[in-house]
């Protein structure tokens, strides 16, 4: 164990001889200046006195002293000693965090899937096999759009299991949708777009990465059909999720998709369909992607956030061939291409058929969660209405007469659970209903039930 030194008003851990006095030394101090313990313009003990007080030699504390001065830590001026330099940064005191999330001991907000149910012995068994039977070259700097092998396993499954008519050459694997939709932002708006269109409901942060690629945001209104997209003609393009529209949980209805097809076929528009849970379908037949009615003007984008885990941050697009070349380089410029191993995992994930067993195991289990849910609000809290569960991992849970999304988020948050509500969702200056979000992926299964418990109980009021 390491001897304690303690002098000037700060303790020093001393470091055992063959990891050396002058580096431990050097350690203490400069955790002792970057926590504030030691503060600018603090003078040091002279190299002799600090030398006698620790029992080291003179020369290794002169050693330590020299370094920072070199690093900037501390200042050495001849006639006035060492002091702490004043322009040392010290780490500021961190807020805590930890007791805000000890209250929180369940968790409810959308957008998230069951981390626990992500295969690890499939993945681990499918990463050996990738990377054994990998050539070297799938290691190095390769094609921007990302390794054939996934690409050429993408354009099989996305046509078998959501009907999109695609080639490998014209996929673009990502760093998940956010990057997808940064790149696409940035395509569009070089290529002379400046509106997206988007719906009134969605995601905050896709909102903010179109915004800062410089395109002007259009709301599109949102009612029982999906996006209202009477309003396109003013945009150069479209974001939407019609398959099960985020958060409200309503496909797009087809005489609306086939209308927003025939805006992008008639003025050279793109849809982007953002299509973030298409393998999560319970009571009805999945709907198609919008991509197969016009490949040229709609570009689909897949993730493995919802299916797998958002941590891996692969995503995909399917693109026009007008847009792949900007797109490819585009993606070059941000970070030359996606992880490789993680892409060959995916590859090999779905060519030996793990990926379609897990997803099926996922339906099964999320729609028993969708079930629990449904049952347990109708049972304890009757006057809430559920709506959007057809589809996906959340439902919207409208509120009963008298109760405020304010109060409701309270509520539960004094019984350790987060929710959502409705509003956190809504693109400023419309009306929407007061409701909550609510995500049936998580908590973990042994969790599951406490937290429809604390649900309901804090819509009871």
């Amino acid at each position: 164990m390491a001897d304690t030194w303690a002098t000037f008003g700060i303790g020093l851990d001393r470091d055992p001889p063959a990891r050396g006095l002058r580096a431990g030394l050097e350690r203490a101090l400069r955790e002792a200046i970057q926590t504030g313990q030691l503060r600018p313009g603090t003078r040091l003990p002279s190299s002799r006195a600090l030398a006698l007080d620790l029992g080291i030699a003179r020369n290794t504390v002169a050693d330590a002293y020299g370094q920072l001065v070199a690093e900037g830590w501390l200042a050495a001026r001849q006639g006035s000693g060492t002091r702490v330099a004043e322009h040392a940064a010290t780490v500021a005191a961190a807020p805590e965090p930890a007791a805000a999330a000890a209250r929180v001991r369940y968790d409810l907000r959308p957008g998230r899937p069951d981390l626990a149910l992500f295969p690890r012995a499939a993945w681990l068994a499918a990463a050996r096999r990738a990377l054994t039977a990998a050539a070297y070259d799938a290691l190095g700097y390769g094609d921007p759009r990302g390794l054939a092998e996934l690409r050429q396993g993408l354009a099989g499954y996305l046509a078998r299991v959501r009907g999109v008519r695609v080639t490998p050459d014209r996929i673009v694997v990502c760093s998940g949708f956010v990057q997808a939709l940064a790149l696409l932002g940035r395509v569009q708006h070089a290529r002379g777009v400046h509106t997206l269109a988007v719906e009134a409901y969605g995601h905050l942060l896709h909102r903010d990465v179109a915004a800062a690629a410089g395109l002007r945001l259009q709301p599109l209104a949102v009612d029982g059909a999906g996006a209202v997209v009477d309003g396109l003609w003013s945009a150069g393009a479209v974001l939407l999720t019609p398959a099960h529209q985020f958060p409200l949980g309503v496909p797009l209805a087809p005489q609306r998709r086939r209308r927003a097809v025939e805006w992008a076929t008639g003025t050279d528009g793109l849809i982007i369909e953002d299509d973030y849970d298409g393998e999560f379908r319970y009571d009805r037949q999945a709907v198609g992607a919008m991509q197969a009615l016009a490949p040229e003007h709609v570009v689909y984008a897949g993730t493995a956030s919802k299916s797998l885990a958002p941590g891996l941050r692969l995503g995909w697009l399917a693109v026009p061939a007008q847009l792949l070349e900007p797109l490819v380089e585009a993606k070059r410029l941000a970070d030359v291409g996606t992880g490789a191993l993680d892409q060959l995992t995916l590859a090999e994930l779905i060519r030996c058929g793990a990926y379609d067993r897990h997803i099926r195991r996922c339906r099964l289990v999320y729609q028993r969660r969708r079930e629990r849910l449904v049952t347990a609000l109708r049972r304890r809290a009757p006057d809430a209405r559920v709506a959007g569960v057809a589809a996906g991992l959340q439902a919207l849970v409208r509120l009963p007469e008298g109760l405020t999304e304010t109060d409701v988020i309270a509520a539960a948050a004094a019984r350790g659970l987060a929710v959502a509500g409705l509003s956190g969702f809504a693109m400023p200056g419309g009306d929407q209903p007061a409701a909550l979000v609510v995500g049936y992926a998580t908590p973990p299964e042994h969790a599951f039930t406490t937290a429809l418990a604390r649900l309901c109980a804090a819509l009871a009021g």
